[in-house]
């Protein structure tokens, strides 16, 4: 995924657990993040809610990146997730990831 993001002319970080993933969002600001939910240290969903109650980060768009099914999207949109994309639709079609982030960013804009 990160050779496909960099292919793609975009700046890579990568957070080892959730907790590293909480204070590189604060530090770099980035200007989006991919999320697993099944991290260690710090569940994906608990990232997320620290992500979002946080103001330095709270407006940060964030794609929820899981192999979690699809019945958890609603969830993680109302909690703050601007997308949700199964892991198994990037490993089907690596172009799809970088839709979805475009389209992210566009809305964002």
């Amino acid at each position: 995924m990160r050779h496909d993001l960099i292919k793609a002319s975009y700046q890579v970080s990568i957070a080892e657990d959730g907790e590293q993933a909480v204070k590189s969002a604060c530090s770099d600001s980035p200007d989006i993040i991919l999320l697993d939910m099944i991290l260690p240290k710090l569940s994906g969903p608990d990232v997320l809610a620290r992500l979002k109650q946080d103001p330095a980060t709270a407006l940060i768009p964030v794609i929820v990146l899981t192999g979690l099914s699809k019945k958890n999207e609603q969830k993680l949109k109302d909690q703050g997730a601007a997308a949700f994309m199964e892991k198994s639709q990037w490993t089907d079609d690596p172009k799809a990831l970088l839709d979805v982030i475009k389209k992210v960013l566009e809305a964002e804009a």
